[in-house]
């Protein structure tokens, strides 16, 4: 009789594009990031300051361009003496007002005019003063152009009630010398200009990079410096003559 031939069960074919296993893929990536080093090593040394320059324009361009842009606007008063004060005084009270335009009591009186809570005023005008001339500019900084400019405004009027108020004993009054109008073109940088900054900071951060990088050394892998012999002593020499 003949015995019945048994067969193994078929072995599943492999599929050459089946995907590595987990723990092949992981290797190869270790493998790759222990390349990384001996590459950057391998770069000019000059690679530092370009990566520096690019990344840094690149980084200032793009914050040009989607940084909310800032409109300015600037009214301005003038300290105006009456006939019992001189000049001198005028622009002595022209300081004075100077300082107390951004104080709570005239920004106070200003939120009213300029229909924004006093915080705001506090945080977007700024005033300044001529050492020459009776007169004191105030700048007003918002992302609304016609914002600007009815904070500029406001102040500058809360400013010359308050002057007005202490006319007799002062004997100095504020005029408002031109009203704030309301700007055509941000005063913020535009993305040229902060790509430039960004470019030069970057190179800056580069060139310390190839200050501060380590040497190369002029070596070859496996090589080890000749010794060099060292002076021989008094003894050694007699003893070889």
């Amino acid at each position: 009789m003949t015995e019945p031939l048994t067969q193994s069960p078929a072995q599943p074919a492999t599929d050459p594009e089946a995907p590595a296993p987990a723990p092949a893929r992981r290797e190869r990536a270790r493998t790759a990031l222990r390349k990384v080093p001996a590459r950057l090593r391998s770069l000019p040394p000059w690679s530092a300051l370009v990566a520096g320059v690019l990344a840094g324009g690149l980084l200032g361009a793009g914050y040009g361009l989607v940084a909310t842009p800032r409109y300015t606007a600037t009214s301005y008063v003038v300290a105006v003496p009456s006939d019992a004060s001189d000049p001198a005084s005028a622009l002595g009270f022209a300081q004075a007002y100077g300082r107390v335009a951004t104080q709570l009591a005239v920004l106070g009186d200003a939120q009213m005019w300029a229909h924004v809570p006093v915080a705001t005023l506090e945080r977007s005008v700024r005033t300044a003063t001529s050492p020459d001339a009776p007169m004191v500019s105030v700048t007003a900084t918002s992302a609304d152009p016609e914002e600007a400019a009815d904070m500029a405004n406001a102040v500058a009027r809360a400013l010359t009630k308050h002057a007005d108020a202490a006319a007799d004993d002062t004997h100095v009054e504020l005029r408002q010398f031109a009203r704030a109008t309301e700007p055509a073109e941000s005063s913020s940088p535009s993305a040229v200009v902060t790509g430039l900054v960004g470019a030069s900071a970057g190179g800056l951060l580069g060139g310390l990079a190839l200050l501060v990088r380590p040497r190369r050394r002029d070596r070859e892998p496996g090589r080890t410096p000749a010794a060099v012999p060292g002076p021989a002593s008094a003894a050694d020499g007699r003893g070889q003559l």
